[in-house]
């Protein structure tokens, strides 16, 4: 569907669900043209501020729910509570933080707004209707998170002209370069290429979400990450080879479940949610609980994400790419070929590259792990159980990587009947992908339980009304 056509299908306000319907079924293609679905941190940060909102939509209709940044009283006072109260709260909170976000698609929230009849024109701050409240919830949102430490205005340090949205203020710099390694054991920005004749050097993307305002806890320095001692080249050598060999061998030794399975949760968009949602579809949540899973299956990882690029600016280690170059060189390796190639044993270490593209930031700890980590927590403590019971479909010659090829017939990835092995499934889909040692993922699993931990009982007491007010509230 273009981006411009409005919806066929009518919406219901009072038996559906605005969030699965119409908002992410508008937003979810126009994010993936603005940001790498591999891109950690832009991804969540799109996603867990549209999450607060809906959150803060429906807070006023739910009996005790107070909102994450915003306090709008109990509505109504006395009567029934719908869903088309709930749903129009939804829109008009998704409506304000989206034209925030990306104000270029303005156009396109409109049309989302028009094709279930309501009004985007409605600016009304009235707490007395739902219009009021979703407006009211959306601009506290806007307002909470404009200055959290992301840049998203490009005004930090005082830029006034041509501002950079999220553009790097902490003036990170890279020890290695593209083309040199002063450093085996520190981060090398990758040439990366859509095989158009375009390269581009990497750049550490937002090294500023490192100091990003967190919801749940206060500074990520409070969750102990050891340093990764097998990345060390020059103390440990050893180690160093051993993890790259394992890299290797993966690489080497790839089938197409495994190629799919690192694909599937490198999609930031995707990876997610089909867990949390899934659990709301099998125990057939209403809209409160809905709202209340996915909020929490948001602030978990947003969170998570900030700890873990603290100690990647900390730690600023190597990828496995720089490390196999810098070991073999002109060297024979075994490993996959490249799309379509399979396995060769006379690649060269330095022609190497891993299955999955690497992301534009320092190795560990894993991220992906981090996030998969902290939303299994935080689902956990959510419904009291490690069930899911979730499996996902993936067509003949789907992959992005290996389009047309991989995979060669219809493929299941899973079944993960619980929370515990859909984790390990994500944190091991890096290592098969190329773009993570071991010993990163286990680092950043580690740490996403504890953050899901704290992203828990900071959206239980919002649920429960017994959370602090926001500072500016």
């Amino acid at each position: 569907m273009n981006m411009r056509e409005r919806r066929t299908i009518p919406f219901d306000f009072d038996i559906g669900n605005a969030i699965q319907e119409v908002v992410i079924p508008t937003e979810n293609p126009i994010f993936r043209t603005t940001v790498s679905p591999s891109d950690a941190s832009l991804v969540i940060r799109y996603t867990v501020l549209l999450n607060n909102a809906w959150f803060d939509a429906i807070a006023p209709y739910h009996p005790t729910a107070v909102g994450m940044a915003s306090r709008l009283g109990r509505r109504p006072a006395s009567g029934h509570v719908t869903n088309r109260q709930r749903n129009i709260a939804i829109m008009y909170a998704s409506y304000r933080v989206l034209n925030s976000q990306l104000p270029q698609f303005r156009a396109q929230w409109r049309d989302m707004m028009t094709s279930t009849g309501v009004d985007p024109d409605n600016n009304s701050r009235d707490l007395t209707t739902p219009a009021g409240i979703g407006n009211a919830a959306g601009e506290a949102v806007i307002a909470s998170r404009l200055h959290d430490g992301m840049n998203q205005l490009g005004d930090m340090g005082g830029r006034r002209y041509n501002r950079q949205p999220y553009a790097d203020y902490l003036g990170y710099k890279p020890v290695n370069t593209a083309d040199t390694i002063h450093d085996p054991s520190r981060w090398q920005p990758n040439v990366v290429t859509r095989g158009n004749g375009v390269f581009r050097i990497q750049k550490f993307v937002t090294p500023q979400f490192s100091v990003t305002r967190p919801y749940s806890y206060d500074d990520p320095r409070q969750f102990r990450v050891p340093p990764p001692v097998n990345s060390d080249a020059r103390h440990n050598p050893a180690g160093y080879k051993r993890q790259a060999d394992e890299i290797l061998r993966a690489s080497a030794s790839l089938t197409d479940y495994q190629k799919m399975l690192a694909e599937n949760f490198n999609d930031k968009f995707w990876a997610l949610p089909p867990s949390y949602r899934h659990i709301a579809a099998v125990n057939n949540y209403d809209l409160d609980q809905f709202v209340f899973i996915d909020a929490l299956s948001n602030v978990a990882p947003f969170d998570a994400g900030i700890a873990a690029w603290h100690y990647k600016l900390h730690y600023d280690s190597v990828r496995p790419f720089t490390a196999i170059r810098y070991l073999y060189g002109n060297q024979d390796v075994t490993a996959w070929g490249g799309p379509g190639q399979g396995t060769v044993t006379d690649i060269k270490g330095n022609e190497w590259r891993s299955y999955l593209e690497t992301a534009d930031h320092p190795e560990y700890p894993s991220t992906s792990a981090a996030y998969c980590g902290a939303v299994a927590q935080a689902i956990r403590r959510f419904t009291g159980s490690d069930a899911l019971g979730l499996s996902i479909r993936v067509a003949t010659g789907s992959s992005l990587v290996e389009p047309g090829i991989t995979p060669k017939a219809d493929t299941t990835l899973g079944p993960w009947e619980t929370l515990t092995e859909w984790e390990q499934a994500c944190g091991l889909s890096r290592l098969l992908g190329g773009v993570h040692f071991r010993s990163a993922i286990k680092a950043g699993r580690e740490l996403g339980k504890q953050v899901g931990d704290r992203a828990y009982e900071f959206v239980k007491a919002h649920i429960d009304g017994t959370a602090p007010p926001p500072p500016d509230c």
